[in-house]
């Protein structure tokens, strides 16, 4: 399946246009603000992950690790 593309329009600020066009070849430029995109936009998801696995585990209840321990030998046992 071939790779499509979409043409948006955003504002950057003007030095980072101006870096942009020093040091990236005008047939480059659309790559490497995507692959720009796509760096930031995992980081995000990682961060949305992380908040919600801290959420939750600030909703659940606090164990030591010895009553993990014994909770896994007993049901260990059970088997």
């Amino acid at each position: 399946m071939a790779q499509t593309s979409r043409k948006l329009n955003f504002m950057i600020d003007n030095d980072v246009a101006d870096e942009l066009e020093k040091y990236v070849p005008s047939g480059q430029r659309s790559r490497i603000v995507t692959q720009a995109i796509i760096h930031e936009l995992a980081l995000q998801r990682r961060k949305s992950i992380t908040n919600s696995l801290l959420q939750l585990r600030s909703q659940s209840p606090k164990t030591t690790g010895k009553k993990l321990h014994a909770e896994l030998a007993f049901d260990r046992q059970r088997r």
